[in-house]
């Protein structure tokens, strides 16, 4: 099994925090390939270290489409 790596290339937003998780869209290079946009849950624990839990990956193509989605779309709270 080959090991995991990822590079997180530009933070550029946390979208919520609760009970130390943060929601958070990132730039993350996976094994050295090209950067795709990220959003899932990072939680901190008590000696600062960030882990990764379940999330989604979506290329620039994707993140466009779901940005055109979302703009038509009217949120309700």
């Amino acid at each position: 099994m080959s090991d995991f790596s990822y590079d997180i290339k530009e933070s550029i937003a946390i979208l919520s925090e609760k009970n130390g998780y943060t929601k958070e869209l990132n730039l993350i290079s996976y094994g050295g390939r090209p950067a795709k946009y990220d959003i899932r849950d990072w939680y901190t624990d008590e000696d600062g270290n960030k882990k990764m839990m379940k999330g989604i990956t979506l290329s620039k193509e994707e993140a466009k489409e779901l940005l055109e989605a979302l703009s038509g779309e009217e949120l309700e709270d």
